[in-house]
């Protein structure tokens, strides 16, 4: 398949970058692509109907196929197994990090017994069976799930796709540096659990010290249980609009035997609210959903991650420890950074930073996908 253009070494080839659509080519085949000047580029998973039209998973003129597959899901797991506080840390961990392991559009969380692929690529479909069947046999585990979500199903032009092996069950309960965790794998967000926040989490229940907790957008507690794990901290109150993990998180708590007050709120309205009613928090944590998921919705979701840390800066009380979050890989570190300062300068307060953080060693990132760094974690002080 030959390209108007030299690309980047991004591997998304957007459709207006090809010459010529190959014919007799279906989603999901393997096509080759060749420069301009007839230079091999690599292989790539086809998409006849996605923006993103060819995914890019070998260089040169090396063939992507079954025997490549099995080399790069090696290659992931044993990468996973090299690194300290990963697959030591507990039960739950990312296995395929998509672009990050020169699998993009693939993403597979373990969790104990049951491994939970996300396809964010119609091509991974028909390899779905290989996939599980490989890395079950490899991991030792006994049941999976695979899923393609309807937003995703949307972009990529087919059918959204939901596969789970004989008996493979639909909650599941983990271990992350000695705290519990059900998992409703028909509920949770992505694959049903947030593996990337594993070691702010630890962070966060080393640092919290005495006084009240603040988890907004708390989605099933990882982080209230993370600071009532240590027992520093007085009382811990979580906040979600998501009704369903908020039910969760409650069966979290009882698993755990904390007593956490979790309310089903919006987090704006609600801080609004008990700010108004002059309520401070000794420790905060602001970790919202992706409000920037298209280029479309930068300037809204900019707004909305202002706005979330200009309240949440006006319920935190004197010295307060905050990490706030954004999980929006097209919002840059910088653009980030410059949020936080224009809310913490109207909300009227001094703020202190004391370092950067992201996702967990198992997600890396390829540097020529800067997207894949899409986790940001800002750790502060605010007086």
């Amino acid at each position: 398949m030959r390209l108007k253009t030299h690309p980047s070494p991004h591997p998304f080839v957007r459709r207006h970058l090809i010459a010529d659509e190959p014919r007799g080519v279906a989603t999901g085949d393997v096509v080759t692509l060749v420069s301009p000047e007839d230079v091999i580029l690599g292989d790539a998973l086809w998409n006849e109907r996605s923006d993103i039209a060819a995914r890019r998973l070998t260089d040169g003129d090396v063939r992507f196929d079954d025997a490549m597959l099995e080399e790069l899901l090696e290659r992931a797991v044993a990468l996973r197994e090299g690194l300290p506080g990963v697959t030591d840390a507990g039960e739950a961990w990312r296995v395929v990090h998509a672009e990050g392991d020169g699998l993009s559009g693939l993403v597979v969380d373990r969790y104990g017994d049951v491994l939970v692929a996300e396809l964010y690529s119609a091509g991974w479909v028909p390899r779905a069976g290989a996939i599980v069947d490989f890395l079950s046999q490899r991991l030792g585990t006994r049941h999976a799930r695979v899923s393609l979500g309807v937003r995703v199903a949307q972009l990529e032009g087919v059918p959204a796709f939901e596969q789970s092996s004989p008996e493979c069950p639909r909650r599941v309960v983990v271990r992350e540096h000695g705290v519990r965790f059900g998992i409703d794998l028909a509920v949770g967000h992505k694959t049903g659990f947030f593996c990337d926040q594993r070691d702010n989490r630890q962070q966060l229940g080393l640092r919290a010290g005495p006084g009240e907790v603040l988890d907004v957008c708390c989605n099933t507690g990882g982080f209230a249980l993370a600071a009532a794990a240590e027992g520093r901290v007085g009382k811990i109150t979580g906040v979600d609009l998501d009704e369903k993990t908020i039910a969760v998180a409650k069966a979290n708590a009882n698993l755990n035997q904390r007593r956490i007050s979790f309310v089903h709120a919006d987090a704006f309205d609600w801080m609004r609210q008990v700010g108004g009613a002059g309520r401070r928090f000794a420790t905060l944590v602001v970790d919202p959903p992706k409000f920037i998921p298209t280029r479309r919705d930068v300037k809204t979701g900019e707004g909305k991650y202002h706005d979330l840390n200009r309240l949440a800066f006006g319920v935190a009380g004197p010295g307060a420890l905050m990490l706030t979050c954004s999980c929006s890989g097209l919002l840059s570190r910088d653009s980030f950074f410059g949020l936080i300062q224009t809310a913490a300068r109207k909300a009227g307060r001094r703020v202190a930073v004391l370092g950067w953080t992201g996702a967990a060693a198992d997600h890396p990132v390829l540097l020529e996908c800067p997207e894949t760094e899409y986790l940001k974690g800002l750790w502060l002080r605010v007086w």
